[in-house]
């Protein structure tokens, strides 16, 4: 079964809050919260134990 953590995390780069969705820790599913509308979710591999998060959500 696979397993899913969510996360919201801040690019300072972009000024962009993103609420990430995280499948086995190891793909992400990217959606921004404060920019286009969620227009440009992106999908991507990811290792979530490389980073720092703002908070952890249900």
């Amino acid at each position: 079964m696979s397993r899913l953590d969510k996360f919201i995390d801040f690019d300072k780069k972009n000024n962009i809050v993103f609420s990430n969705l995280y499948l086995d820790r190891e793909i992400v599913v990217k959606i921004p919260l404060n920019s286009d509308n969620g227009k440009n979710i992106t999908i991507d591999k990811f290792d979530l134990s490389k980073y720092t998060y703002l908070i952890s959500h249900d």
